[in-house]
């Protein structure tokens, strides 16, 4: 980094207050977001479920939204609302994690007015410390690994550091250096030829506190620029403000090498939410501009290269349709006072109803590339007029959260911890609504084992897991989490699935088709299954899921 050492001499002077806090929050939040799609693209399994970045930046949004217009002074009430803001707002696992740092450093520096070197070293030990409890079955060679090696880095200088500067800094070194051990650590990240994307995105929150007081931007990326396919500008939308007025997507070829600083750095004079990504000497940029400036991107990249394809967006409009679409037109269950109501995740409108047709109270739209957040999840069931709540996450990424929604509440709530949607359905026969709640809920756990779950979708990179030969672009089928086959076209896709999942063991088979998936197809290749297993039941099942073009339970 290009240091400016007066500023940073006037940091080391001025002691780090409430306020001085704040702006630190403000600058890793800030860096994250910078860098958000990079830690999006750092995906295991290439599927269209890279958005650690999004969910730690929505998370840390909450709370800056806690804190933006705090005033005091005093560090532990400035930390005490980050904390409260990136609890209620913690979406998807990385984010939930991220909350419990930040709740472990505010227990940390209760009633403190200032962090010191001494405090400040104990604060990212607690922070670890908190984290670590906060899961079960810790994995090493994630977030937590590289918060635990940020705190003992820390803890080793803490009798010789000068200020708490250089404890932030020796906190940014070890957190660089702890990613990029965590394929060592964790091998499945090897496999996939990453570094982990929970641990990457907490490095860019300190190295955006650390960028801010060396004086360096915090609004060009230092990514090199991302495949095509990683380019999630369905997530773009989920954060448009306001003078965001278009979307501009440009595909082009450029007349030489692209100067990527030069070209973000004009780009971030049009507008925000930039991304680029590049596939096969085609690169791809959007970027949200305010009415006047839309065509500004347009001109600028014909003069460094030539256009092949250029899309352009309403963006209030869309945003309007999606707010309009997000709540599916079903008919909850009514709940009476005393008796059990089931709050259940669910990622399409069809599923939605059907889940409503088992007796859930509520529903949360959510689910892979949408986790809801801690609020999301506690806003579900807190006005329903009963005190006795089970909780459905249907998503591996959603449990932590639903947990965490568990443990804010006054109400007594059970998460029966349901991995996929097909598990949530199975739970539901179990549901008994004037049952006692533990006895209830531990049925509904144990019905989760007689289900197996497929999920057919499109790979978003090319890779080889688990035996596995995936190219981008091609069809790819995971059962029970795992990635098992892949192919050029659906159909067959799915039959890899079933015959990976020894479906003609089974009674039951339901197909429920995405949003892409027409009926008519799916029905298709419903009869393609029933030629091969005469002896099984086959239902075909709107569920209007993105992303996903079919999921599968194999009962």
């Amino acid at each position: 980094m290009a240091v400016d050492n007066a500023r940073v001499e006037k940091f080391r002077r001025t002691p780090v207050d409430g306020q001085s806090l704040k702006r630190l929050v403000e600058a890793g939040l800030t860096w994250l977001r910078t860098n958000q799609q990079t830690v999006n693209a750092l995906n295991v399994f290439p599927v269209p479920d890279g958005d650690t970045g999004t969910n730690m930046v929505l998370t840390l949004q909450s709370a800056w939204n806690e804190i933006k217009d705090l005033g005091t002074r005093n560090v532990s009430e400035m930390a005490a609302a980050v904390s409260k803001g990136a609890l209620m707002g913690a979406r998807g696992n990385s984010g939930v994690i991220l909350s419990q740092l930040w709740r472990g450093f505010s227990r940390s520096v209760h009633e403190k007015e200032i962090l010191d070197v001494p405090t400040l070293v104990k604060a990212f030990g607690d922070a670890r410390d908190t984290a670590y409890k906060g899961v079960v079955r810790p994995v090493e060679g994630t977030i937590l690994t590289v918060a635990r090696e940020v705190a003992a880095a820390t803890e080793a200088v803490a009798g010789s550091a000068h200020d708490p500067i250089e404890v932030l800094e020796i906190a940014v070194r070890a957190a660089d250096e702890a990613v990029q051990k965590t394929p060592e650590l964790l091998p499945v990240l090897k496999q996939a030829g990453v570094v982990d994307s929970g641990g990457k995105g907490l490095f860019f929150i300190l190295e955006g506190m650390l960028r801010h007081i060396y004086g360096e931007s915090l609004e060009t990326p230092t990514m090199t620029v991302q495949p095509i396919s990683a380019m999630n500008l369905e997530d773009a939308l989920s954060e448009v403000e306001e003078g965001q007025d278009y979307e501009v997507v440009v595909d082009f070829f450029p007349n030489g090498e692209l100067e990527l600083p030069k070209f973000y750095g004009k780009l971030e004079e049009m507008g925000t939410s930039i991304q680029v990504g590049e596939g096969e000497g085609m690169y791809r940029m959007h970027i949200h501009v305010p009415l006047e400036k839309r065509y500004e991107p347009i001109d600028y990249i014909m003069g460094i290269g030539t256009i092949t394809k250029v899309a352009m967006e309403n963006l209030l409009a869309q945003m309007d349709e999606i707010q309009k679409g997000k709540v599916p037109q079903i008919q909850l269950s009514t709940v009476e006072p005393g008796q059990i109501a089931v709050v259940v995740v669910s990622p399409g409108t069809g599923l939605s109803r059907i889940f409503a047709s088992l007796g859930v109270a509520s529903v949360v739209s959510g689910g892979q590339t949408m986790n809801p957040s801690t609020q999301d999840i506690l806003s579900a069931f807190e006005n329903l007029p009963t005190d006795k709540v089970i909780i459905l996450p249907n998503n591996k990424n959603i449990i932590m959260a639903a947990n965490q929604a568990r443990d804010v509440t006054v109400k007594k709530v059970a998460v029966v911890p349901s991995r996929t949607v097909p598990q949530g359905l199975a739970a539901m026969l179990s549901l008994n609504p004037d049952g006692e709640l533990d006895s209830v809920a531990d049925k509904m756990t144990k019905a989760l084992s007689t289900v197996k779950s497929g999920e057919i979708t499109v790979a978003t990179r090319s890779v080889e897991i688990d035996g596995v030969a995936v190219k981008e672009g091609q069809v790819i089928a995971l059962l029970d989490g795992k990635l098992v086959a892949s192919s050029d076209t659906v159909e067959h896709a799915v039959m890899e699935l079933l015959d990976k999942a020894d479906a003609g063991a089974h009674e039951l088979i339901t197909l429920f088709y995405g949003e892409g998936m027409p009926h008519g197809e799916a029905n298709r290749i419903k009869d393609v299954i029933g030629k091969k297993y005469p002896s099984l039941e086959i239902e075909v099942q709107e569920g209007g899921q993105p992303h996903y073009q079919f999921i599968v339970s194999i009962e």
